[in-house]
């Protein structure tokens, strides 16, 4: 059985750890090392357990504690040739550490990996899906400003996805923040909002997904009911409940979550 969980999932930190038979393996380290610890052993792993880390982009939430666990238990670092390249760059890879330019899948600590370029705000974003021991696929895949046919393909069939569900609109248009900030969350190199999210889950759904994690909520422009309502009321409209055990939907909380068996 592989558990996955979101431990941590909001604009000011994240990092999923996913464990199978063949081992336990995060994507991103948004937090610091300590708070990584805690979740990991929180979720029924160990630091000492992993055997690769997957980065999605530089951006401080999604690598905050990733120079301090590398040092503290050197293990693959996966990422685009971008961003392997800038992290070495701002000096967050120790010496020593095997790096893995990812163009596609590759074997890589017991799994299958797949990297799928994301539309984000930085040269080399990505998302992933991983093949799990059972043959089962799940993924990761936030920070996106809009879902290009690449990143539709690759989550098509997945069991189990990761999705961002970054902003309620209206919160975002009539929030505190400055004009330029705002146009940059709904560019297409910016953020996923509900309303979107909602739409390629409803996709997903046709397409065979049945377990859905929303992530990445802002603590300023969204709430997780807003989040899972809009959700809810998509895949309603393909015919989809809830009540009917048809699909397994949560909100992942910024910390705290529970994992997720498959």
């Amino acid at each position: 059985m592989a558990r996955f969980c979101p431990l941590f999932s909001s604009s000011s930190g994240n990092s999923t750890l996913i464990a199978t038979s063949a081992g336990s393996v995060l994507v991103d380290a948004g937090v610091s090392f300590k708070q990584l610890c805690r979740a990991i052993e929180a979720a029924g792993s160990s630091v000492e357990e992993l055997s690769a880390i997957a980065v999605t982009h530089e951006h401080s939430d999604h690598v905050k504690g990733l120079k301090t666990l590398l040092k503290n238990h050197p293990m693959p670092l996966i990422g685009s040739p971008q961003t392997l390249k800038i992290l070495r760059e701002n000096g967050l890879v120790p010496d020593g550490i095997e790096r893995i330019p990812m163009e596609g899948a590759k074997q890589i600590a017991g799994l299958q990996w797949f990297r799928f370029p994301t539309s984000h705000d930085c040269d080399g974003s990505s998302g992933y899906v991983i093949s799990l021991p059972e043959g089962e696929r799940v993924a990761v895949c936030t920070d996106l400003g809009t879902m290009t046919e690449t990143v539709r393909q690759a989550l098509s069939g997945c069991k189990l996805v990761l999705l961002e569900s970054n902003h309620d609109i209206g919160m975002l248009q009539k929030g505190p923040y400055p004009p330029q900030l705002k146009m940059r969350i709904l560019s297409e190199q910016g953020h996923l909002s509900n309303a979107s999210c909602a739409e390629e889950i409803k996709r997903l759904y046709q397409n065979g997904t049945t377990h859905f994690i929303l992530g990445h909520l802002s603590e300023h422009n969204n709430l997780p009911m807003l989040a899972f309502s809009a959700t809810r009321a998509a895949l309603l409209e393909c015919g989809a409940s809830l009540e009917k055990h048809d699909y397994f939907l949560t909100v992942a909380k910024p910390f705290g979550n529970e994992a997720v068996c498959l």
